[in-house]
């Protein structure tokens, strides 16, 4: 009898032993760690948005490797000790892959705990250390600031003639991050910066900063905020009647800075990783399909979480195995185009450290809205 018994369990356990992990047998767990409350709430409601839309049209298709995705939404309240601890809460719920968060403060603390659990992150940050870290386990879904204010300063230097700038920046990693960058290359080109002055994370009242900026009588002035705190900034610009032309990168731009800002954002131009309104046919496609859903327009953010979703379900298919190393191996230097994967939008590029390279977007806000001025090929 106690033969009989043993049986039949050695071979279910057998059996069990060949799957890469039991809780993939009829689904595949997707973490989505983003800020959806606190001051990121904004930008992480149109991530795990689109993150939905895309991972709905993946199961409706069939899945990845036949298996249905399970997201789940961990809210990091904008603080990066909560996100650290959802972050492991997700890895030991079974996330195959972490995507975000978006602020880099957080991904600064919380992305050493995805690295010692061996698991894939593909994150919104733009700070550049974020791929600075020797992380093998992080990725990017949208340009760290190195990549992109050599774009943007080379516009001002070249195209506007510009010898001097006024900067803006938010006193956070995320703002030193891309004022650094900003100011480095303007040192590259011999642009002088007149003024360089921070700020706080939500800062309400900008009357104080502007004068500074306006008074420095600085060629132009580069504002690098969060979204809530670039409308505030923006309209206390027009309220002293700033006469300098005013630049930024992709949050200065951001669809919740047009609808908060109004007028005052007309005419700031800037460079921009991705934008809906890109002449760019899947993600126009996207746009109507996340409008339509949703009823708003997405910005950045969605954008990239969209790609990301199919950069999961490309690098999956590939593989042709739920294996969170050979996911990380295969993603570093890996370029997926259109044609690869219709969801990926526009050819992008991972290079050994998880930076992202594709084309990007000179931008100008007309009428609320974003126009593309020049597209610029990726570096």
């Amino acid at each position: 009898m106690k033969s009989k018994t043993i049986a039949p369990l050695a071979i279910a356990l057998a059996l069990s032993a060949g799957l890469p992990n039991a809780s993939w047998a009829d689904t595949l767990k997707i973490a989505d760690v983003i800020e959806l409350s606190g001051a990121g709430a904004t930008v992480g409601a149109n991530w795990r948005d689109a993150l939905k839309l895309a991972f709905e049209e993946i199961n409706a298709a069939g899945g990845i490797l036949g298996q249905q995705v399970e997201v789940t939404d961990y809210d990091t309240q904008t603080d990066p000790t909560t996100s650290r601890a959802m972050v492991q809460k997700a890895i030991d719920d079974g996330a195959y892959v972490i995507m975000g968060p978006i602020y880099s403060g957080s991904v600064k603390v919380n992305m050493m705990v995805a690295q010692q659990n061996g698991i894939p992150q593909l994150t919104g940050a733009e700070a550049p250390f974020i791929t600075d870290m020797g992380n093998p386990y992080i990725f990017r879904t949208s340009f760290g600031a190195q990549q992109s204010m050599p774009k943007l300063v080379k516009y001002l230097a070249e195209d506007l003639k510009v010898k001097s700038v006024a900067v803006a920046w938010v006193n956070d990693d995320f703002g030193k991050g891309g004022r650094d960058s900003f100011v480095g290359e303007l040192e590259r080109r011999n642009i002088a910066v007149n003024a360089d002055v921070s700020s706080e994370v939500g800062q309400a009242d900008f009357a104080a900063d502007v004068i500074k900026l306006k008074s420095s009588n600085a060629d132009a002035v580069f504002a690098y905020l969060h979204e809530e705190e670039s409308a505030r900034f923006l309209k206390e610009m027009r309220k002293q009647g700033v006469t300098q032309p005013i630049f930024g990168e992709t949050t200065l731009m951001n669809q919740k800075v047009v609808d908060l800002a109004g007028d005052a954002v007309n005419g700031v131009r800037g460079h921009v990783g991705l934008s809906a309104n890109a002449p760019i046919p899947g993600i126009q496609e996207f746009a109507k399909k996340f409008e339509a859903k949703y009823n708003y327009k997405p910005d950045h953010n969605a954008i990239k979480a969209y790609m990301g979703a199919y950069v999961v379900k490309y690098v999956m298919t590939k593989n042709g195995t739920a294996d969170p190393q050979a996911f990380a191996d295969t993603l570093h230097g890996l370029t997926i185009t259109p044609a690869d994967e219709p969801g990926i939008l526009m050819e992008t590029s991972w290079d050994d450290k998880g930076e992202v390279n594709r084309d990007s977007f000179l931008v100008e806000v007309k009428d609320g809205q974003q126009t593309v001025v020049s597209t610029l090929p990726k570096l």
